[in-house]
């Protein structure tokens, strides 16, 4: 038997649905992604950390989920909206049913809603906080949330980083292999995935890692990851993003690094209205003229004037809204996209970034 659940927004809209997963009540900023697939990539990726998701496609949990396709060792988001769930899912790989991992997760949804009607309603007020509760009336909750501390407010990297640094699946690699240094502010699983198959060592340092530490193993690379929340809170990872910089190291950010490279150099950071999240935002790269469709997960962007004088340019666009994708910097070994390259919205696409790190680190692929 089915139990009923509420969603209440801090406008204090109430949609009425069915519960699933765990039930307990949660709270966060209440956000969409438009991806058709990868509901269990989204649920495990850091950068949703403190957030309620809504997949805007209808159907979630028809292939079940399975231990590959993790990002990260844990259900990230706060709680799951989905229109409809599929609670016989099938597909040669599955091991649990959607409302399995998210109790497994300690995680609750809520499925039977209008999901569309929301996006709808987030696109035009803006994200906002909202509460999933199966115990609660409209009014009560609407009072709990109200209390709650604004998403911008918290800090939610220090909660998603690795508390030690930590070596990737390297013990099959020669001694000689490049090394990369990973600042893990929310790093999906992928990344490392990708560089390990490029035949990089890769070692990722906490969020709070100075950059002296990081220098320790004489890395020929860094990589600033993905991870969630306001950049403008950030001012330690800030710290060791400039000591980083100072140590000529080739660096590649990718979202939240994006962004802290922005802050290093002076620069600012402004929250989106609704965000970007999903795997269909065509990004134009000002140097080529290509247009790449890239799968992205962010709330916020650089703003381009602060970083005017800075040494950094532009490289990329968004060309839905023209915020920043991705710059460089005009005289050091820096370049920085804000979309997940690793999140592969085609099998290949994003490849050539990774490369390009390589590249700069003097070192071919080491397959």
């Amino acid at each position: 038997m089915t139990k009923r659940a509420i969603l209440v927004l801090a406008d204090g809209s109430v949609f009425e649905g069915n519960s699933f997963g765990a039930e307990k009540d949660a709270f966060g900023e209440v956000v969409f992604a438009t991806a058709m697939t990868g509901y269990q990539e989204m649920l495990t990726d850091p950068s949703f950390a403190g957030q309620i998701l809504i997949p805007t496609y209808p159907l979630i949990g028809n292939y079940g989920v399975n231990p590959a396709d993790w990002e990260s060792d844990r259900v990230q988001v706060r709680g799951f909206v989905v229109r409809e769930e599929c609670a016989n899912p099938s597909n040669y790989q599955c091991k649990a049913t959607i409302e399995d991992y998210l109790k497994q997760g300690n995680t609750p949804g809520i499925w039977g809603l209008d999901t569309r009607a929301i996006t709808r309603k987030i696109r035009s007020r803006g994200a906002m906080m909202g509460m999933i509760t199966t115990d609660k009336t409209p009014g009560q909750a609407l009072e709990m949330l109200l209390s709650f501390p604004d998403y911008g407010s918290t800090d939610f990297v220090k909660e998603v980083s690795a508390k030690e640094p930590y070596e990737w699946d390297s013990a099959d690699l020669p001694d000689e292999s490049p090394r990369v240094a990973l600042l893990d502010c929310g790093c999906k699983f992928n990344i490392m995935r990708i560089l390990r198959r490029h035949g990089c060592r890769v070692t990722a340092f906490p969020c709070t890692a100075t950059a002296e530490e990081m220098l320790t193993i004489n890395p020929d690379g860094i990589l600033l990851s993905p991870g969630p929340g306001d950049p403008e809170l950030l001012d330690y990872a800030t710290a060791t993003v400039k000591g980083l910089i100072d140590s000529g190291k080739p660096i590649m950010g990718i979202c939240l690094g994006n962004q802290l490279v922005a802050r290093a150099f002076g620069g600012r950071n402004f929250k989106l209205k609704f965000g970007h999240r999903g795997g269909n935002q065509p990004v134009k790269d000002l140097l080529t003229g290509r247009v790449h469709i890239t799968a992205q997960n962010h709330g916020y962007a650089v703003d381009p004037e602060s970083i005017e004088g800075s040494g950094l340019e532009v490289t990329h666009i968004n060309l839905n809204d023209g915020t920043v994708e991705g710059m460089r910097h005009r005289t050091l070994p820096i370049f920085t996209i804000q979309y997940h390259s690793e999140a592969s919205p085609g099998p290949l696409d994003n490849m050539y970034l990774f490369e390009q790190l390589l590249n700069m680190m003097g070192r071919t692929d080491a397959r």
